[in-house]
Protein backbone atom coordinates (compact mmCIF):
# COMPACT_ATOMS: atom_id res chain seq x y z
CA UNK A 1 0.00 0.00 0.00
CA UNK A 2 0.90 3.85 -0.69
CA UNK A 3 0.72 6.57 1.44
CA UNK A 4 -0.12 9.72 0.31
CA UNK A 5 0.05 12.46 2.24
CA UNK A 6 -1.37 16.27 2.26
CA UNK A 7 0.88 17.74 -0.22
CA UNK A 8 1.35 17.00 -4.25
CA UNK A 9 5.31 16.65 -3.69
CA UNK A 10 7.26 16.88 -6.77
CA UNK A 11 4.78 15.12 -9.03
CA UNK A 12 4.15 16.48 -12.35
CA UNK A 13 0.58 15.73 -12.87
CA UNK A 14 -1.27 16.96 -9.47
CA UNK A 15 -5.05 17.17 -8.76
CA UNK A 16 -5.94 17.79 -4.62
CA UNK A 17 -8.93 16.43 -3.65
CA UNK A 18 -10.34 17.57 -0.51
CA UNK A 19 -11.61 14.61 1.27
CA UNK A 20 -14.20 16.80 3.33
CA UNK A 21 -15.73 18.33 0.41
CA UNK A 22 -16.40 14.97 -1.14
CA UNK A 23 -20.51 13.80 -0.27
CA UNK A 24 -21.92 10.41 -0.81
CA UNK A 25 -23.34 11.67 -4.12
CA UNK A 26 -20.31 11.12 -6.61
CA UNK A 27 -18.99 14.11 -7.99
CA UNK A 28 -17.44 14.64 -11.83
CA UNK A 29 -14.34 15.33 -12.55
CA UNK A 30 -12.58 16.26 -15.83
CA UNK A 31 -8.62 16.22 -15.87
CA UNK A 32 -6.25 17.45 -18.62
CA UNK A 33 -2.47 17.43 -18.51
CA UNK A 34 -1.36 20.79 -19.77
CA UNK A 35 1.67 21.41 -21.89
CA UNK A 36 4.35 21.56 -18.72
CA UNK A 37 2.45 18.62 -17.08
CA UNK A 38 2.84 16.27 -20.28
CA UNK A 39 6.47 17.52 -20.50
CA UNK A 40 7.17 16.59 -17.25
CA UNK A 41 5.16 13.13 -17.51
CA UNK A 42 7.32 12.25 -20.52
CA UNK A 43 10.79 12.90 -18.75
CA UNK A 44 9.53 10.67 -15.71
CA UNK A 45 8.29 7.78 -17.87
CA UNK A 46 11.05 8.28 -19.86
CA UNK A 47 9.12 8.50 -23.52
CA UNK A 48 9.91 11.13 -26.21
CA UNK A 49 6.39 12.94 -25.70
CA UNK A 50 3.22 12.96 -23.80
CA UNK A 51 0.79 14.09 -26.61
CA UNK A 52 -2.23 14.05 -24.59
CA UNK A 53 -3.54 12.65 -21.13
CA UNK A 54 -6.96 13.14 -19.50
CA UNK A 55 -8.99 11.81 -17.02
CA UNK A 56 -12.75 11.48 -16.42
CA UNK A 57 -13.80 10.88 -13.24
CA UNK A 58 -16.37 10.02 -10.62
CA UNK A 59 -15.32 10.87 -6.54
CA UNK A 60 -17.75 9.80 -3.67
CA UNK A 61 -17.38 8.68 -0.60
CA UNK A 62 -16.70 5.29 0.48
CA UNK A 63 -18.01 3.44 3.33
CA UNK A 64 -17.97 5.58 6.40
CA UNK A 65 -14.44 7.15 6.34
CA UNK A 66 -13.05 6.09 2.60
CA UNK A 67 -13.15 8.00 -0.93
CA UNK A 68 -13.33 6.43 -4.11
CA UNK A 69 -12.15 7.52 -7.33
CA UNK A 70 -13.80 5.18 -10.17
CA UNK A 71 -13.30 6.31 -14.33
CA UNK A 72 -11.03 5.98 -17.24
CA UNK A 73 -7.73 7.55 -18.17
CA UNK A 74 -7.33 8.09 -21.84
CA UNK A 75 -3.81 9.27 -23.72
CA UNK A 76 -0.79 9.86 -26.28
CA UNK A 77 2.04 8.65 -25.99
CA UNK A 78 5.66 8.79 -28.78
CA UNK A 79 8.05 6.18 -27.99
CA UNK A 80 11.13 5.39 -29.45
CA UNK A 81 10.77 1.77 -31.70
CA UNK A 82 13.02 -0.81 -29.85
CA UNK A 83 14.36 -2.05 -33.41
CA UNK A 84 14.70 1.26 -35.64
CA UNK A 85 14.50 4.01 -32.53
CA UNK A 86 11.46 5.81 -35.15
CA UNK A 87 8.87 7.18 -33.31
CA UNK A 88 6.27 5.23 -32.26
CA UNK A 89 2.70 6.68 -31.46
CA UNK A 90 0.27 5.09 -28.87
CA UNK A 91 -3.32 5.29 -27.74
CA UNK A 92 -4.43 3.95 -24.73
CA UNK A 93 -7.73 3.72 -22.33
CA UNK A 94 -7.63 2.41 -18.84
CA UNK A 95 -10.60 1.96 -16.38
CA UNK A 96 -9.60 3.60 -12.97
CA UNK A 97 -10.92 2.37 -9.58
CA UNK A 98 -9.51 2.95 -6.65
CA UNK A 99 -10.61 3.30 -2.16
CA UNK A 100 -8.88 5.57 -0.11
CA UNK A 101 -9.01 5.38 3.42
CA UNK A 102 -7.21 7.76 6.31
CA UNK A 103 -4.32 5.84 7.93
CA UNK A 104 -5.09 3.93 10.81
CA UNK A 105 -8.55 3.05 9.29
CA UNK A 106 -9.92 -0.44 10.11
CA UNK A 107 -10.77 -0.41 6.15
CA UNK A 108 -7.01 -0.66 5.61
CA UNK A 109 -6.32 -3.44 7.58
CA UNK A 110 -5.58 -6.64 5.08
CA UNK A 111 -7.85 -9.30 5.72
CA UNK A 112 -6.67 -12.56 7.20
CA UNK A 113 -8.82 -15.73 6.73
CA UNK A 114 -8.74 -18.35 10.11
CA UNK A 115 -5.49 -20.19 9.23
CA UNK A 116 -3.40 -16.36 8.89
CA UNK A 117 -3.34 -16.38 5.05
CA UNK A 118 -4.15 -13.24 3.19
CA UNK A 119 -7.13 -13.26 1.41
CA UNK A 120 -6.39 -11.55 -2.20
CA UNK A 121 -9.27 -11.66 -5.03
CA UNK A 122 -7.22 -11.35 -7.88
CA UNK A 123 -10.44 -10.41 -9.94
CA UNK A 124 -11.79 -7.87 -7.06
CA UNK A 125 -10.97 -4.43 -6.32
CA UNK A 126 -7.37 -3.63 -5.03
CA UNK A 127 -6.94 -3.07 -1.43
CA UNK A 128 -7.62 0.65 -0.12
CA UNK A 129 -4.59 3.10 -0.09
CA UNK A 130 -4.23 5.17 2.61
CA UNK A 131 -4.27 8.62 3.33
CA UNK A 132 -2.85 11.45 5.50
CA UNK A 133 -4.43 14.30 6.02
CA UNK A 134 -7.66 16.08 4.43
CA UNK A 135 -6.30 15.84 0.84
CA UNK A 136 -5.83 12.68 -2.19
CA UNK A 137 -4.12 13.80 -5.35
CA UNK A 138 -6.09 12.21 -8.01
CA UNK A 139 -3.44 13.14 -10.53
CA UNK A 140 -1.16 11.33 -9.25
CA UNK A 141 -3.46 8.10 -9.40
CA UNK A 142 -4.44 9.06 -13.16
CA UNK A 143 -0.04 9.35 -13.80
CA UNK A 144 0.03 5.88 -12.43
CA UNK A 145 -2.49 3.97 -14.15
CA UNK A 146 -1.69 6.16 -17.43
CA UNK A 147 1.66 4.51 -16.28
CA UNK A 148 0.95 1.26 -16.39
CA UNK A 149 -0.28 1.40 -19.76
CA UNK A 150 3.08 2.36 -21.49
CA UNK A 151 3.99 -0.83 -23.97
CA UNK A 152 7.71 -1.77 -22.55
CA UNK A 153 8.93 -2.66 -26.07
CA UNK A 154 7.10 -0.53 -28.40
CA UNK A 155 7.69 -1.31 -32.42
CA UNK A 156 6.72 0.44 -35.64
CA UNK A 157 4.37 -1.71 -37.53
CA UNK A 158 5.98 -4.31 -39.77
CA UNK A 159 9.23 -4.25 -38.59
CA UNK A 160 10.74 -7.06 -36.24
CA UNK A 161 13.92 -7.45 -34.89
CA UNK A 162 17.01 -8.72 -36.79
CA UNK A 163 18.17 -12.15 -36.08
CA UNK A 164 14.53 -13.58 -34.95
CA UNK A 165 14.16 -16.90 -36.00
CA UNK A 166 11.00 -18.81 -35.86
CA UNK A 167 12.57 -22.30 -35.49
CA UNK A 168 11.84 -24.05 -32.31
CA UNK A 169 14.63 -24.05 -29.95
CA UNK A 170 14.80 -27.92 -29.95
CA UNK A 171 15.68 -27.91 -33.24
CA UNK A 172 18.94 -25.41 -33.48
CA UNK A 173 21.30 -27.14 -33.31
CA UNK A 174 24.19 -26.63 -30.21
CA UNK A 175 27.13 -28.09 -29.55
CA UNK A 176 27.28 -29.87 -26.20
CA UNK A 177 29.49 -28.19 -23.32
CA UNK A 178 31.15 -31.65 -22.72
CA UNK A 179 31.92 -32.11 -26.53
CA UNK A 180 34.13 -28.66 -25.86
CA UNK A 181 35.76 -30.38 -22.80
CA UNK A 182 36.50 -33.52 -24.44
CA UNK A 183 39.45 -32.49 -26.67
CA UNK A 184 40.81 -30.28 -23.70
CA UNK A 185 42.95 -32.75 -21.90
CA UNK A 186 44.31 -33.71 -24.90
CA UNK A 187 45.63 -30.46 -25.64
CA UNK A 188 47.18 -30.51 -22.01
Amino acid sequence: MTTHDAGAGDAPFSYLVKVGHISANPVQVRLEADERERQGLAKLWQVSAVNELRAELQIGRWKKDGIRIKGRVKGELVQACVVTLEPVVSRFSEEIEQMYVPEGSKLARIVVDGVAEMVLDPDGPDAPETFVGDTIDAGVLVSEFAALAIDPYPKKDGVEFAGHSDTPAEEVRRPSPFAVLKDWKKDQ
